[in-house]
């Protein structure tokens, strides 16, 4: 009797590598913009999923396995995005760049990511088979893709959301119907009182998808910010010239001093990060590499197990780091400056992959301690390159910046891929493939990246109202900071006792079995973000929080990550980024920013704006208040 076939699994198919491809240039894009503007990302493989089932569903013949090589491209083009924005603008601050430089951005970018990718293949089977973390957002798209044979009901959510985000940001940015924010702030004696909100639909969805508990600890951040040390420095050591606007004044006294403290508070966060996971990065290579000495051969393991060859690994690392040592010199001139900057970059790059990878595992990748890993290292890298070329290098401020662009974007594309691979875990899908998906995505997106960040600072400008860049700021005034002087220490090293009273408040609440957790780093970002950004993040994690209150049975990150409610919250942010994106295009042609503009007689002002947010956040609540997307 024959033995019957096994069933053919549809993974890497042809039209799975363009479909997701494409989504990874779409997302990466939104996510490149939303990260510019907003200094924190998302995770896009919820609405990446329930596109790929939707189309491949149209086209004939969708398969789960499909789909989730389809939603793994993706998401490796929004979370490289990530990486890339986080630092390299900062090489435009820093005016070593003038423009983005295509050739180096993608190398950059691409090497980074790639290698992002490498490092997290000997973590696959300790973290997600062994360890057995949560990777919510993996979890969640697996039961996304489980119950998704009919997803036109969800993609319909993510189109109108999208286009309802998109029209609030024409209506805003491309008419100018309503300010893009609502500003108040007043003397109270010689201190400052002040209070203000972003009328952006992007950080509404944003809160909605981080839920309320990291929603309240960015606030948070911004609260001790704005309505502690601002008041407490202009009181007692600043006091403001007469006739100052406070509003202009509070912010001032934020830009130069009092954002710093969020440096010191990331600084902490990345080594408390690595110094709580030391034990598992060990485990988990000594595991990964142990897994091919069991088997006489790759074909001897299970399907559903089989990752990239660790020989093709160190042989790919090896390949990716020569060139990125190539790279370095030809930048610097300075061999004593790329030697230790491949070696720094090398190091940290494989050790803060491993931190995101685990701390995503636990946390959720729109968690990614990312921005604390990247400070961590430019700080370090600064301080080294210092000592190696002097203080007064022309150059030292911008390598510490380029081993920072590799080091971030590998960290953010391992936070991201193991979420891929728990979803394949869970469904069976094969991970060398989804692998080989992840490294194409990088790819991709990191030729499209410098093309969008070149129109984006020519329309609007790196680092002003319209794209604040708050995380490259930061690396630049950092990495300036060590080589030019000037960076005040003080409350750098506030922030860093600040980080510290946080870390020892979430352990006390871990001890306690709390369900309420405390993140460092997402207080960090609170701190050095504009208070108006954080405010609607607050009121969207609201709006979570409400539609989990009906749904009592459905608390769990992953049960919400699934549901309508989210899918309409990425609609926001996807409408909004790609428009800013479109509209920076009669922008840039006609150096106009008021191109659009209609006449100032018929701009109702920011009333229209809120009455918009409000109208948002109720449908918001309605659509996910509805439950499940499919």
């Amino acid at each position: 009797m024959a033995t019957a076939s096994p069933p053919i699994v549809r993974e890497l198919t042809p039209r799975a590598i363009v479909l997701g491809l494409v989504l990874a240039v779409i997302m990466g894009a939104a996510n490149a913009y939303l990260g510019l503007f907003a200094g924190m990302t998302v995770s896009a493989s919820i609405p990446a999923s329930v596109i790929a089932m939707a189309v491949l569903a149209m086209l004939g013949g969708a398969d789960i396995q499909e789909a989730n090589i389809v939603q793994t491209g993706a998401s490796a083009g929004e979370s490289l995005a990530a990486g890339v924005i986080f630092t390299l603008p900062a090489l435009i601050l820093l005016g070593f760049w003038k423009d983005f430089h295509y050739v180096w951005v993608f190398m950059i970018a691409a090497l980074g990511g790639i290698l992002g990718v490498l490092f997290t293949v000997p973590l696959r089977r300790s973290l997600i088979i062994e360890q057995q973390l949560t990777f919510p957002e993996g979890v969640a798209t697996a039961e996304v893709l489980k119950v998704g044979t009919n997803p036109a009901r969800g993609l319909g959510v993510i189109v109108w959301a999208t286009l309802a985000g998109g029209l609030a940001k024409f209506a805003a940015t491309g008419l100018h119907l309503w300010s893009e924010s609502a500003i108040a702030a007043a003397w109270v004696g010689r201190s400052i009182a002040y209070i203000g909100a972003d009328l952006s639909p992007a950080l509404l969805g944003v809160g909605y998808i981080v839920r309320l508990n990291i929603a309240v600890l960015v606030f948070a951040g911004g609260a001790i910010a704005w309505y502690i040390a601002i008041p407490i420095y202009v009181a007692g050591f600043a006091p403001a010239p007469a006739h100052t606007n406070p509003a202009t004044w509070a912010s001032h006294i934020w830009d130069s001093r009092i954002r710093y403290m969020g440096v010191g508070a990331m600084v902490v966060g990345g080594l408390w990060s690595l110094l709580a996971i030391r034990k598992s990065i060990f485990s988990g290579i000594t595991t990964g590499l142990a897994q091919y000495r069991e088997a006489a051969s790759f074909g001897d393991i299970a399907r559903e197990q089989r990752d990239i060859p660790m020989r093709w690994v160190l042989i790919s690392v090896a390949l990716s780091i020569i060139p990125l040592f190539i790279v370095y010199q030809i930048i610097t001139g300075m061999l004593q400056v790329s030697v230790p900057m491949t070696l720094i970059m090398g190091l940290a790059a494989f050790v803060f992959s491993a931190v995101a990878g685990y701390m995503t595992g636990l946390v959720g990748s729109s968690n990614n301690p990312v921005s604390g890993v990247t400070i961590a290292t430019v700080l370090f890298a600064a301080l080294t390159l210092s000592a190696l070329v002097g203080r007064g290098s022309s150059i030292g401020a911008a390598a510490a910046i380029l081993i920072g662009g590799v080091v971030c974007s590998a960290a953010a594309i391992a936070g991201d891929n193991l979420h891929d691979l728990k979803a394949g875990y869970l469904i069976g899908t094969t991970p060398w493939k989804q692998q080989t998906m992840l490294v194409l995505g990088v790819l991709i997106a990191a030729l499209v990246m410098a093309p969008i960040l070149n129109l984006l600072a020519k329309a609007y400008g790196i680092g002003s109202a319209q794209l604040p860049a708050p995380q490259a700021v930061l690396m630049a005034s950092v990495a300036r900071g060590v080589f030019e002087g000037g960076l005040p220490w003080l409350m750098v090293g506030i922030g860093a006792v600040i980080g510290g009273v946080i870390i020892a408040f979430d352990e006390w609440l871990k001890a306690r079995g709390s369900a309420f957790r405390a993140p460092v780093l997402a207080v960090a970002i609170g701190i050095y973000l504009p208070l108006e950004l954080s405010t609607p993040i607050l009121a969207g994690g609201v709006v979570a929080w409400l539609v989990e209150r009906h749904h009592p049975g459905s608390k769990g990150l992953a049960e919400l990550m699934s549901s309508r409610g989210v899918l309409a919250a990425a609609g926001l942010i996807t409408g909004e980024s790609l428009v800013g994106i479109l509209l920076a295009i009669p922008i840039v042609i006609s150096h106009d920013a008021n191109v659009l503009a209609v006449p100032a007689w018929l701009r109702p002002g920011e009333w229209l704006g809120v009455v918009v947010m409000i109208a948002l956040a109720a449908w918001l609540y309605v659509v996910g208040h509805r439950g499940n997307a499919s």
